[in-house]
């Protein structure tokens, strides 16, 4: 059975995962929003192959989040805009695994802004007035590249969407 090519789907939440969604990329990512370019470098510090380390290097340069420059007599890679884009997911993802998924003595890594010394923390979703949204508080609503089942799903106002 073949896998689900979720770069085919209208939902871009789906599309993203086609791009993020293999358990190294956020890895990889990780290690580039840390100052890492060099290939031996991102193996060494993610105890990865050579061989998926390649692939995805390569899925992440294809897809324009990271490009493949010459550095001197090698190369590197960089996070593109697109990647640099993807630093509040990374920071999401980061802080709700050092909040759910850290021992007792807490996360192994802190995050500092280099400007003001203060914790850098992935932004929560605000109100114009900075209160708190949550998940039970969206509404959700057909945008302009919805579909006609996207349209049925979640064109009837108020009902529920189970």
């Amino acid at each position: 059975m073949r896998p689900t090519d979720f770069s085919r789907m209208r939902c871009p939440v789906a599309r993203a995962m086609a791009v993020l969604g293999e358990r190294w990329t956020i890895l990889i990512l990780r290690e580039a929003f840390a100052g890492t370019t060099r290939f031996d470098a991102f193996a060494a510090n993610l105890g990865i192959a050579p061989n998926i380390l390649s692939t995805r290097l390569s899925a992440l340069v294809r897809h324009g989040v990271m490009e493949r420059v010459r550095d001197g007599a090698r190369h590197a890679y960089r996070l593109t805009e697109r990647g640099r884009d993807a630093f509040p997911l990374y920071l999401a993802i980061r802080d709700w695994g050092a909040r759910h998924f850290s021992g007792p003595e807490g996360p192994p890594t802190a995050m500092l802004d280099t400007r003001t010394g203060a914790p850098v923390t992935a932004p929560a979703p605000l109100r114009a007035d900075g209160s708190r949204i949550l998940p039970e508080e969206v509404r959700i609503l057909p945008g302009p590249g919805a579909n006609d089942a996207i349209r049925r799903r979640f064109g009837a106002g108020d009902a529920a969407h189970g």
